[in-house]
């Protein structure tokens, strides 16, 4: 019996003990570290785009052609785009020609894209059409986290004559 108590009360101290060891922060100093960010930490994010949302954007010429879409962004190891592979021409992804161009090559634009022809649009946005001007319109708002389209200078015949940018010629 003597044996069975200084046991208990061994195993109470070593449990016990442990459990007097994790102490709590104090609530001035969990305050602290709550309120280390600046008040307006949301506010310093407005107005950028997110990486995801890129992919698949559409890349038009000045004329307001479309000369493909953005398939890839290439991230160098300090995180900063170091490249953007573009696919030209295709269809559905088939027969496209991707072709490497660096960011500064691109205008990024977060007004819609302005047609003007005696058709209609073919692009998923709303086409409102007066006579033969057609006027291609969003119903985004403005702080969505991604542009509109992309402006590059070139024609698709241009941009099919570059080197296309293949993924194992780097590896």
């Amino acid at each position: 019996m003597k044996s069975f108590l200084a046991v208990a009360l061994l195993g109470t101290a070593v449990i016990g003990g442990a459990a007097f060891a994790q102490s709590t922060q104090p609530v001035d100093r969990a305050a602290t570290a709550a309120t280390a960010q600046p008040a307006d930490a949301k506010m310093a994010l407005k107005g950028n785009w997110r990486a995801s949302k890129l992919m698949g954007l559409n890349v038009y010429n000045e004329a307001n052609e479309k000369l493909g879409d953005i398939n890839e962004l290439l991230v160098d190891k300090n995180g900063k785009i170091h490249a953007v592979v573009i696919g030209v021409g295709g269809f559905l992804g088939m027969g496209e020609h991707d072709i490497a161009v660096s960011m500064d090559k691109l205008k990024f634009v977060e007004e819609p894209v302005r047609t003007s022809s005696s058709g209609t649009s073919t692009t998923s946005r709303d086409t409102t059409t007066t006579g033969t001007a057609s006027t291609t319109t969003t119903n985004r708002t403005t702080n969505d986290w991604i542009p509109d389209h992309a402006v590059m200078s070139g024609n698709k015949e241009q941009l099919k004559a570059l080197p296309q940018f293949k993924y194992s010629d780097y590896n």
